[in-house]
């Protein structure tokens, strides 16, 4: 199964209604949230209708291993652990994410929340207003995890 990580990359000023309740259906009401969906078709039309806000990618296996570990959150805010993945039946981190991609497991299933909140990139997004390669909106493949390994 292939996910995206979609990540807001704009803020709420100026944005026309339909996007604004497209964006909700995605849980991204900030910018630098991320969330982590299935590669639907009703997504890539809701990606499309939002591109001009926020950028996607295919995640691998590492990248999503280190955004559960250091950015995934348990409801309360609290930190997730090696014990509590073990206790809903994980090896660990990266066992998370593989059965996660594999389509196996989900992350609300683990119990961890949908948004996961990250840092603006370090050496900063290229240009907000262009699509990318130029610019930070837009599809971007696989160079998605460069970008959130920056963000983690």
């Amino acid at each position: 199964m292939q996910l995206y990580a979609v990540v807001r990359v704009r803020g709420k000023t100026g944005i026309k209604p339909d996007i604004r309740q497209a964006m909700g259906y995605l849980n991204l009401s900030r910018a630098n949230h991320c969330v982590v969906m299935p590669a639907t078709g009703p997504l890539r039309g809701t990606l499309q209708l939002c591109k001009d806000y926020v950028t996607w990618g295919e995640l691998d296996s590492e990248t999503l291993s280190s955004l559960i570990m250091k950015r995934g959150r348990l409801l309360g805010n609290k930190r997730i652990t090696e014990e509590y993945l073990q206790s809903k039946g994980h090896k660990g981190f990266s066992a998370l994410a593989a059965a996660v991609l594999e389509g196996k497991a989900s992350l609300q299933e683990a119990g961890l929340k949908k948004v996961f909140r990250l840092n603006p990139p370090k050496g900063g997004y290229k240009i907000v207003k262009r699509p990318f390669p130029k610019g930070a909106l837009g599809y971007r493949g696989d160079k998605i995890n460069a970008l959130l390994r920056r963000m983690i």
